[in-house]
């Protein structure tokens, strides 16, 4: 391979993702994992000193490609030539910082990956969706669990009319290291629980909406109404900890959605199930890498990461033959790989077809938050999204 022939790899910005951050880390490796993307730069706390200091330990950045603030970061790269500057920026904050980064990445001209939620209100949303529009920019939202490859055999089983209509979906999100007052000295509950940096919700701005877009994503449908009943059970927390949500879904079908972090010995339990008239499947972060589906009339399949007769989307989205396991940060990586390819397609003036959540995606994230939080509030009066 001559010198000329090396594909150079797609650049990335982060804002947020220092020191103590649990998701920041996690971008980065998922991001570079497939190696299309490298980190090159980033403002990575709201502190100064902190931010540069975690660039060059935590990254291993040169000192003058890590800024104190994100505007500098913006003002200093949209000043390099465009063959050294960053392509996109990964936003990696604590939700009340999503907005302003965002509206002031795009502004400058840059393409956006954000962590969800996407912003703090729908107010803001619904403001950044239409300057994504007028921008031009290209807008990933990292609802990671959409990039299993098993998700993606799920949705395509749904859309094949394999399983006929859907009748009834239920959409599980349950957690349990919040079951105690962990806020004092544990940055990640501490913002999460705290309504400035979070937003209306807790534990359904941080899970219950990633429950939400799996379920739409898979199903294909959308939530048209919701009932909700939203609890907080340890004392002095802000927000809600734990919740039940019933659903009526566009096209007739029913559902559940229930979602706590106080959930006592539980890790981390994504689980979907949809029933359809003639057929049904259930799937679990636990163990990503089985679809497990079910017949009126012969005995069940374990679908498998890798295996035989999958659909094509399946196919792609894995990495390693049958029987090696891939998890959270291939599924993630998977979200970053199809953004690369996208983010390199309109540098060279064309486009190419990804699956990747959008800021569509975030709107109806915030649209379900607040719906969620005000049908709880009026006593489990249903809300139309």
């Amino acid at each position: 391979m001559t010198a000329q022939s090396v594909i150079e790899k797609v650049r990335m910005g982060m804002v947020g993702g220092g020191e103590g951050s649990f998701i920041g880390p996690v971008h980065r490796m998922a991001a570079e994992l497939d190696g299309q993307i490298r980190l090159v730069c980033g403002a990575f706390s709201s502190d100064a000193d902190i931010s540069r200091r975690s660039g060059q330990q935590m990254y291993g950045l040169p000192a003058e490609r890590c800024y104190g603030s994100y505007t500098e970061m913006l003002e200093r790269e949209v000043a390099l030539p465009v063959g050294r500057r960053m392509d996109f920026v990964a936003i990696t904050t604590p939700n009340h910082v999503h907005f302003p980064v965002a509206s002031a990445a795009l502004g400058a001209g840059f393409h956006v990956i954000c962590d969800k939620p996407v912003t703090l209100s729908l107010d803001e949303a619904l403001i950044l969706a239409e300057q994504v529009r007028t921008s031009g920019c290209l807008f990933g939202l990292t609802h990671n669990y959409t990039g299993y490859p098993m998700v993606k055999e799920a949705r395509a089983l749904v859309a094949s009319g394999a399983i006929g209509k859907v009748r009834r979906v239920v959409a599980e999100y349950v957690q349990g290291w919040l079951a105690t007052r962990a806020e004092e000295g544990n940055k990640q509950a501490s913002w999460r629980t705290d309504p400035v940096r979070s937003g209306a919700a807790g534990c359904f701005g941080d899970i219950g909406t990633h429950a939400e877009n799996l379920l739409e994503y898979v199903t294909g449908l959308e939530i048209e109404s919701l009932c909700a009943d939203l609890t907080t059970f340890v004392s002095g927390r802000a927000l809600e900890d734990d919740g039940n949500v019933l659903l009526r879904m566009k096209g007739g079908a029913r559902g559940v959605l229930f979602a706590s972090q106080v959930a006592v010995g539980e890790e981390n339990g994504l689980k979907l199930r949809v029933y359809g008239e003639s057929g049904g499947f259930e799937w679990s972060q636990i163990e990503p890498n089985s679809l497990i589906v079910r017949w009126p009339d012969r005995p069940f399949e374990v679908r498998r990461t890798g295996g035989a007769g999958l659909s094509a989307p399946a196919r792609d989205a894995a990495r390693l033959p049958a029987g090696h396991p891939e998890g959270y940060l291939e599924a993630f990586a998977e979200l970053y790989r199809q953004f690369a390819a996208a983010v390199r397609a309109r540098s060279e003036g064309g486009e190419v077809p990804v699956d990747v959540p959008d800021i569509g995606d975030g709107v109806r994230g915030m649209q379900f938050i607040e719906a969620v939080v005000e049908s709880s509030r009026q006593g489990g009066v249903w809300q139309t999204l």
